[in-house]
């Protein structure tokens, strides 16, 4: 097996879920700094000063972080491996052989159930944790499963 770049991209829905999951945390810091723009009248140079750079930073960040993630995400499942690359600053890639494999699950939260994504782990006998794909189209992360389901029931390995 060769650490290599997956084949398949997440769901392109993953960025616009993206962009709106990290939109909270920056309402609330804007939030904060009104606030300290707002409890200081006097002296309104600095407050405004960071609010201006807090705005441009995080119009920044919602709009470059969502769409690096999607071109860094990727997964593949091949006859006898699972690969995952994930990140955007900090980017893992993974490979866990099938005969690995112990469970397949899937999850949504309710704004992933909004978007009509799913996430997929794959738990092996890895010390490093799951492979985890996240971003995955509904369908195509039921497929995954259904398919890894098939494959790791006629793997030879024992999963440990």
């Amino acid at each position: 097996m060769q650490l290599r770049d997956p084949a398949h991209l997440v769901s392109p829905r993953a960025i616009v879920y993206w962009t709106v999951r990290a939109v909270p945390l920056w309402v609330l810091v804007l939030a904060g700094e009104s606030f300290w723009l707002w409890s200081s009248p006097d002296h309104p140079g600095l407050p405004v000063t960071v609010l201006i750079l807090t705005v441009l930073f995080a119009a920044a960040h919602l709009i470059v972080m969502p769409r690096w993630r999607y071109r860094v995400h990727r997964w593949e499942l091949t006859a006898t491996a699972v690969y995952t690359q994930s990140g955007w600053l900090s980017q893992e890639r993974r490979i866990a052989p099938i005969s690995r494999v112990q469970t397949v699950d899937t999850e949504r939260g309710p704004l992933e159930q909004l978007f009509r994504l799913a996430n997929v782990t794959v738990t092996t006998a890895s010390a490093a944790g799951p492979l985890r794909i996240q971003g995955l189209d509904r369908a195509t992360a039921e497929g995954l499963v259904a398919e890894l389901t098939e494959s790791t029931g006629h793997s030879q390995g024992d999963a440990t």
